[in-house]
């Protein structure tokens, strides 16, 4: 048998001490996520951060810094995920952009907004994330080397 994680990219945005979220639907109920998703064949990691915040939110995502690599393991799913997680800034918006198919909000939300909801986050690792970016954990872009 061949194992292997589920890869995803996620964004990490703070904005006037706001982060963007997704409410989403999920096979687990309505849940709040970063902007996150799976890495798609021959896309960088980089890309798929862009890719999946302009997806599921609208807004065109310029990736700063590298948050951090999380592994974590759903019990309920019984599936590995690997996330790579950046902190970047947005630069436009589209109000007009169809969302991904499930995504039913993405929004700007407080802190202690995002706490008050931890029984609705779609994992621990959206809680993590914020954490490390309030730690002001950062790592250089240049860790990644795309090759074809």
């Amino acid at each position: 048998m061949i194992w292997k994680p589920n890869v995803t990219v996620a964004a990490v945005v703070e904005r006037d001490g706001k982060y963007l979220l997704v409410e989403e639907q999920t096979s687990h109920g309505i849940l709040f996520n970063q902007p996150a998703g799976h890495l798609e064949p021959a896309e960088s990691i980089v890309q798929g951060a862009i890719r999946e915040t302009l997806e599921e939110t609208g807004y065109l995502f310029v990736p700063q810094a590298v948050l951090g690599i999380y592994r974590w393991h759903s019990p309920s799913d019984d599936i590995t995920f690997l996330r790579f997680a950046f902190t970047g800034e947005v630069i436009d918006h589209d109000p007009d952009q169809a969302l991904d198919a499930g995504i039913l909000r993405a929004d700007w939300f407080t802190v202690d907004d995002i706490r008050a909801v931890t029984y609705s986050h779609r994992s621990p690792l959206v809680m993590r994330c914020i954490e490390d970016h309030l730690a002001g954990k950062r790592y250089p872009l240049e860790i990644f080397a795309h090759l074809d």
